[in-house]
Parts: structure tokens; sequence; C-alpha cells
């Protein structure tokens, strides 16, 4: 029978402690929350790999799905600085873990998925748990959820080629947008902060995500 709360302790010992972790919050938070709850029945042997693990397949013009390692995620939620009054969109919620993980740090919370069946999924997983501050939302990821902001912060849990302007406007002035800037999977995860009309942006480690659908880079003009 497998030990879930000793592998969610070796998970965040091995994996996510070392790795230049100093917010505790995030520590705290992976040894509350259940990874295996959130992942296919057939890979909860496996939910505490250092890797990503697959939530959908490919299908009918959708991209394959899956949930971003847990160290990486662990440290784009620390480079995001949350604090514990900010109102937080998640973007790619999948099965809600991520957006459980970090309900446990703010509250309220905004978790957005397009994929209707995840959205369900995440919906169910987090009711199950007594997640009550987390409102799941079924968008277009690259639309994000106006309708619920402004946001103090915003985690898009992938990796993206652009961030486009209607996501950072969905920011509040002072707030910070976290993302994985890659051309086909590793790349650089920064943070951006909104000061007035401007944001400015900072490298915060190197990191690999699966890319996000919607958010290829715009096209440019050649004279």
């Amino acid at each position: 029978m497998i030990d879930a709360a000793l592998q969610r302790k070796n998970m965040v010992e091995s994996q996510v402690r070392p790795s230049d972790m100093s917010d505790r919050r995030v520590i705290r938070a992976m040894l509350e929350v259940p990874r295996e709850a959130f992942v296919p029945e057939a890979l909860r042997s496996i939910a505490y790999m250092d890797s990503e693990l697959p939530l959908a397949p490919a299908g009918a013009g959708r991209p394959a799905r899956a949930m971003m390692a847990p160290r990486t995620l662990a440290k784009l939620l620390q480079l995001a600085e949350f604090n514990e009054t900010d109102v937080v969109l998640a973007i790619r919620a999948g099965t809600g873990y991520s957006s459980a993980v970090i309900a446990r740090m703010v509250t309220p919370a905004v978790a957005l998925e397009e994929d209707e069946a995840l959205v369900m999924e995440a919906a169910k997983m987090l009711g199950a748990l007594g997640v009550g501050s987390v409102a799941v939302v079924q968008e277009q990821l690259a639309i994000g959820a106006p309708n619920e902001g402004p946001y103090d912060a915003i985690v898009m849990e992938g990796a993206v080629a652009d961030v486009p302007d209607r996501i950072f406007d969905q920011l509040k002035d002072g707030g910070r947008l976290v993302a994985i800037v890659a051309a086909g999977g590793f790349g650089q995860a920064k943070v951006w902060r909104r000061l007035g009309a401007s944001v400015d942006s900072r490298v915060g480690f190197d990191a690999g995500a699966p890319m996000l659908p919607g958010f290829a880079k715009a096209a440019e003009f050649v004279f």
C-alpha cells in the first residue's frame, strides 16, 4: 500500500526545499495538499515524482494537458511573492492541484481552465477537499478572467511564448504576474510587476513546463 503522506514529505524534502526555497508558506502548503488526489488514478503511485504528469490526451483540436513538476511549481509560486490578502488568478488550473496549494496561502483565488472536463474535475476535487475559497472559471486561457479581477497576482501555470496585454490589464497597480517564457517548453521563469500604465520584468530562474495553448508570440511586421 502506498504511503502518500510519506511520499508527499519526501517530495518536499528532496525536491522542493533544496531548490532555493525560502517561502515557508509554499513548503507548508505543498506538505498539506494531497497531490495524488489530483492526478488520474493510474498515475497515483507516481504522483510525487519530480516530473510533469499527463492529465488529458490531445484530441479534437485540443492539445495534451499535463501537471507542472512540483519543483517548478513551488519556485514559480515563491517568485509571485504572495501576500495573505492577495486576490490571485491561476491560469491553467488543470485538475485544481496548484489552486489548492495557492488557497493555503491567499484568499480568495480564481482557477481558470478552458477544458470542460478539467473544469468539472477541478471543481469536484476542490469541493471534496473543502477548498471553498477558489472559484473555478471556464474560459479560454488567453482571455483570462477579467470579470473576476483585477488581481494582485497572476500565475501562468505553464510555458508561453508571449504574455498578451489583455492579461497584464487584469493586474492591479503593483500586481505581479509570473510565467515561464519559452519557445518550446524550456526557457526562463519571469516575474512582471505593473506600475501604472507600464510593466517591468526580471528573470527568476531557468525552467521548463508544458506549453500553454493560445499564447503564441504576436507576429512582427517587417518593412
